[in-house]
């Protein structure tokens, strides 16, 4: 098992990631928001596939293989360092958007909501680096089985992901609302989305490999 500081180290990585924009929040709430919040829920079903694809992934070999050729460690180390800062100019930009100013979409059938929300997890760039950058520097192998602890921290990541992403999508249409009649609110939104995009970033970039 994962040491107890490692547990709760990569829980509040994952709920800094869960809290920041990206597509599944984003597809989330458009969906909630267009076609209401069971909807939401349904596409959130499929998010929540993919979670668990990427993690018997890493848990089975991928992680794996990344820790035994430093260099491409490290490249996706800063890869990942990287595209978090850039999500963080996308928010604080002026002229970002919030997650919550989204487009209409069409009308879709329970099983199409639920492949779309696969789909968008998949792609998702974001769950990969944490998959496969983030994931390993928690990992100990005095501590028992890596297999183990992959699926451990993997299973706390689709836990927090999931409830999160379900709260959310329950209460789009009244989060949307309450921040359009607030713009100071947006705008604190966003910042601080970005600050805690940047601020994972520069711990992804400094930390030392663990393993």
């Amino acid at each position: 098992m994962p040491h107890t500081s490692a547990l709760l180290g990569f829980a509040l990585v994952c709920l800094g990631l869960v809290l920041t924009p990206g597509p599944n929040m984003i597809y989330l709430i458009s969906r909630s928001i267009t076609q209401g919040p069971a909807a939401g829920i349904v596409s959130l079903g499929g998010v929540a596939l993919g979670f668990v694809f990427y993690m018997l992934c890493a848990a089975f070999g991928i992680t794996a293989l990344l820790l035994a050729i430093p260099f491409a460690y490290d490249a996706l180390r800063f890869a990942g360092a990287g595209y978090m800062l850039w999500l963080a100019w996308q928010a604080v930009k002026p002229g970002g958007r919030s997650p919550f100013q989204v487009k209409k979409l069409a009308i879709d059938s329970p099983r199409k909501l639920f492949a779309m929300g696969l789909v968008t997890n998949l792609l998702n760039p974001k769950i990969a680096m944490l998959y496969l950058a983030l994931l390993p520097q928690f990992i100990d192998p005095a501590a028992g089985s890596v297999l183990t602890q992959s699926v451990v921290l993997g299973a706390i990541q689709i836990a927090l992901s999931v409830s999160v992403n379900a709260m959310i999508a329950l209460g789009a249409g009244s989060i949307a609302l309450f921040l359009a009649s607030r713009p100071s609110w947006m705008l604190v939104q966003r910042w601080l989305m970005g600050t805690v995009l940047a601020g994972l970033a520069v711990r992804m970039a400094v930390e030392a490999r663990k393993v």
